[in-house]
């Protein structure tokens, strides 16, 4: 769309601002979350990052929409405290239920951050956890993988929630269902970017 106004963007330019305004994109999009997605399907993933050990922790609503991703080094009872931690202040409600595999750091986590919450384990239990991966491990192998933690980080806060956010489900949805859907997420796109920016 650019090039045909006369605009020549370098790659460089176009990295610089997904850097700039895609945290504050993302940040947008979470906050419009509907808290009728009770349901919480939770799931951690392996990451290499310059040699090092990494999980890339993840949690997508019962429509498979991406609500928020955290990169740490362990997958132990702290690191599932944490991640709980960060959701909870970033979406602002408590869900309903949690669906998790069976590793044992989410039961303990849970027992002190969320003890009225019902959580469901077992293997296959988080598949919608476990395919929202998909995109990121394509995305990881075209960018040959992470700088750093930190660049893991900032990226993935970004692009997990956007790229999602217009990609629904569209295997369960009619063709005339999916355009529908698509319309009115391309007007909440144009609102989310054209609103006055809050740096916070």
């Amino acid at each position: 769309m650019m090039a045909k106004r006369g605009v020549i963007v370098s790659y460089e330019t176009i990295r610089n601002w997904s850097q700039k305004f895609g945290g504050i994109y993302a940040k947008r999009l979470r906050s419009r979350s509907k808290r009728s997605n009770d349901h919480w399907h939770l799931d951690e993933v392996y990451l290499s990052i310059n040699g090092k050990a990494h999980y890339l922790w993840r949690a997508v609503d019962q429509d498979g929409e991406v609500l928020d991703i955290l990169v740490q080094p362990r997958r132990n009872k702290r690191a599932a405290m944490k991640f709980f931690r960060k959701l909870l202040k970033n979406l602002q409600y408590i869900p309903r239920v949690i669906i998790t595999d069976k590793l044992r750091s989410y039961a303990a986590a849970k027992a002190e951050i969320m003890p009225e919450v019902k959580h469901i384990q077992g293997k296959g239990a988080n598949n919608r956890a476990e395919n929202s991966h998909q995109p990121t491990r394509e995305r990881e192998r075209r960018m040959r993988g992470f700088k750093s933690a930190g660049h893991a980080q900032r990226f993935l806060a970004s692009y997990s929630v956007i790229a999602s956010f217009f990609r629904p489900s569209r295997h369960l949805l009619a063709a005339k269902n999916y355009r529908e859907i698509m319309r009115r997420r391309f007007i909440e796109w144009s609102e989310v970017v054209n609103s006055d920016f809050t740096f916070q």
